[in-house]
């Protein structure tokens, strides 16, 4: 017994508490009690955690929330919180047994978690710890809700978020206020791991990596150990969604791109926003309300997927149609690629993809030799070899490859010569060869001929690190603002020579070369942050530590310490405290320079 609560079996445990069912003798319904282990007890900042989840989630009273009904008075045996009683797995144990889940249920089971997350955060609550082990998924295989209203679609499923144990109330201080990183690591946001400033968008982050690991089968932030997944989510280095599971499709990678960015700014503004895109997508895909999908799933997993398959495949190839009709090659583009991506053996959706592809590469060709046939419009003869170089040019394509969405272009019919523009028409004709047109087409040719544009191309750096003070010059000359993040230079079709570095030398300088050719480049930029050195001045008996860096331990005086700067930094005001005399002292750590932090008297 504790308190009021017949305690009747264990549910589970975790790092900070074991979860029991328990039954409350006074109301006469099951809860779950969730009990602090005993070695934490003595913990007054433990128990302090403790009690703030309590006060917290208390004030929340949403349907995709875990409800707090009480939690122990300070002067009882064990600290306990009582809370509703779901009787489902976690999300983890559903991705253990289906590994990744029909992207449209993934988005359901996100959207309905967005909903909690939105109504907490406007009640002033950030939970910085959104994953599938604290999500839960009731499904009730028959008979009414325990509320005993009429069962309808979509009633027999609640998804809940729980385990508010580490939330963060924005009116009020002291949870971390020492400085303490709470969360899981792949989870994390960069602002949470840098230890700056949480706001809600860290919980939008928390969602996309949750929606990436429901649809993908796998983390976007991946490492051998704690310390490189935490470097991979500072650097916002991942695989595309669509890439890593190509059913996934543009659009869903997208939005998952926007919920996982490095930069808060660069995200959802909020969980509503987010919730918002979600329900655009799912609307445009023709699903129904989020519960109901996620329980007809749950019914018959299996015979829900072949036949959603199904619907989608078609409905996609609608939605790519229309695209089309309206000249949205990119939309067109993309929802043809996904219904590829279901079936990459169907002749008929190979013969339009096919189709695409021809256009672009047409569309290409026309792009490449418009401003010669424009030229040489006079020189009627030689436009007449041009426009027959532009029709019998042989157009390539691979229609069981994905077309690139950011650069196809928009579907063209073929057109006889007489529906052709004046202009090209004109081109196709051959006059009646006289002196007097012959030498003024002799004359006029130098004059008007049109000389093709330069190529342009886009040098897009997909990863930027660090992410702050990089320079960038080009065949030696620099340009005069700094690389952003995710930025982008244009170049012309020759061979350059890309050399990055960075402001006071905080990098080590890299150079890369660019071939010569007309497509886009993408490049990973990477360079090098040297460490920051550290020798104390102090009593040689004495052993000296930094805050900010405990993972260094402890250290004597006059020994050279080398400190890894946190997230990309190139400079770390850091604490040092002497350990036996409890003295400290602020130094500015900057990579690659030597800093003395003294304690003399």
């Amino acid at each position: 017994m504790l308190a009021k609560y017949d305690v009747l079996e264990e549910l589970g445990h975790g790092g900070m508490a074991t979860v029991y069912r328990a039954r409350d003798t006074r109301l006469g319904r099951d809860v779950a009690i969730k009990v602090l282990h005993p070695h934490l007890r003595e913990s007054t900042e433990i128990a302090h955690r403790f009690g703030v989840e309590a006060k917290a989630v208390a004030k929340l009273r949403h349907p995709n929330i875990v409800e707090v009904y009480d939690v122990s008075s300070a002067d009882e045996g064990e600290q306990f919180l009582v809370v509703e009683l779901v009787r489902g797995p976690t999300l983890r144990k559903l991705l253990q047994k289906h590994a990744a889940l029909p992207p449209e249920i993934g988005a359901a089971i996100v959207m309905e978690l967005l909903s909690g997350v939105a109504h907490a955060h406007a009640q002033g609550v950030i939970h910085r710890d959104v994953k599938p082990e604290n999500v839960l998924v009731e499904h009730r295989l028959s008979g009414a809700p325990p509320s005993g209203e009429v069962t309808e679609k979509g009633d027999r499923v609640a998804v809940k978020l729980t385990d508010f144990g580490i939330a963060k109330l924005l009116d009020a201080q002291g949870v971390t206020s020492t400085g303490q990183v709470l969360g899981s690591p792949a989870h994390m946001a960069p602002e949470q791991i840098e230890g700056g400033d949480v706001d809600g968008r860290a919980d939008v982050f928390g969602l996309g990596v949750l929606f990436y690991e429901c649809v993908v089968g796998h983390l976007p932030f991946l490492g051998n150990n704690p310390a490189q997944v935490l470097r991979r989510v500072l650097d916002g280095v991942y695989g595309a969604a669509e890439r890593e599971r190509p059913v996934v499709g543009k659009r869903w990678s997208e939005i998952l791109d926007r919920a996982l960015a490095r930069r808060p700014e660069d995200r959802y503004a909020d969980a509503a926003a987010m919730r918002d895109a979600i329900s655009v997508e799912l609307g445009r895909l023709g699903m129904g309300a989020p519960r109901v999908e996620i329980e007809a799933w749950l019914d018959d997993p299996e015979g829900w997927t072949a036949a959603h398959d199904a619907r989608l495949i078609e409905r996609l190839c609608k939605l790519g149609a229309a695209e089309r009709k309206r000249s949205d090659a990119v939309g067109a583009a993309a929802d043809y690629n996904r219904a590829l991506a279901y079936a990459p053996n169907d002749p008929q959706l190979l013969k339009v993809v096919a189709s695409i592809q021809r256009s672009e590469e047409r569309a290409r060709l026309v792009r490449k030799v418009a401003p010669l046939v424009l030229g040489a419009a006079v020189l009627v003869p030689s436009a007449y070899f041009v426009v027959k170089a532009v029709k019998s040019e042989p157009v390539a394509g691979d229609p069981t490859k994905p077309i690139a969405s950011n650069s196809v272009a928009a579907p063209r019919a073929r057109t006889s010569v007489a529906e052709r523009p004046t202009a090209a028409r004109s081109a196709t004709v051959t006059p009646p060869v006289t002196p007097t047109n012959v030498a003024t087409r002799t004359v006029a040719a130098p004059s008007v001929f049109v000389p093709p544009k330069p190529v342009t191309r886009t040098v897009t750096f997909t990863t930027l690190r660090p992410a702050f003070g990089v320079r960038l010059a080009i065949d030696g000359k620099m340009l005069p603002d700094e690389v952003v993040p995710n930025g982008t230079v244009t170049v012309d079709e020759k061979a350059h020579s890309l050399a990055f570095s960075c402001r006071d030398d905080a990098c080590t300088p890299r150079t890369l070369n660019v071939p010569a050719g007309e497509n886009n480049v993408d490049l990973p930029i990477e360079l090098a942050i040297p460490a920051a050195k550290l020798v104390v001045e102090g009593d040689p008996t004495h052993m000296f530590a930094i805050k900010e860096y405990p993972q260094l331990g402890t250290f004597p005086a006059g020994q050279e310490i080398s400190v890894e700067l946190l997230g990309g930094r190139a400079a770390h005001d850091v604490l040092v405290f002497d350990r036996n005399s409890n003295t400290t002292t602020n130094v500015t750590l900057k990579s690659g320079k030597k800093q003395t932090a003294s304690f003399k008297k």
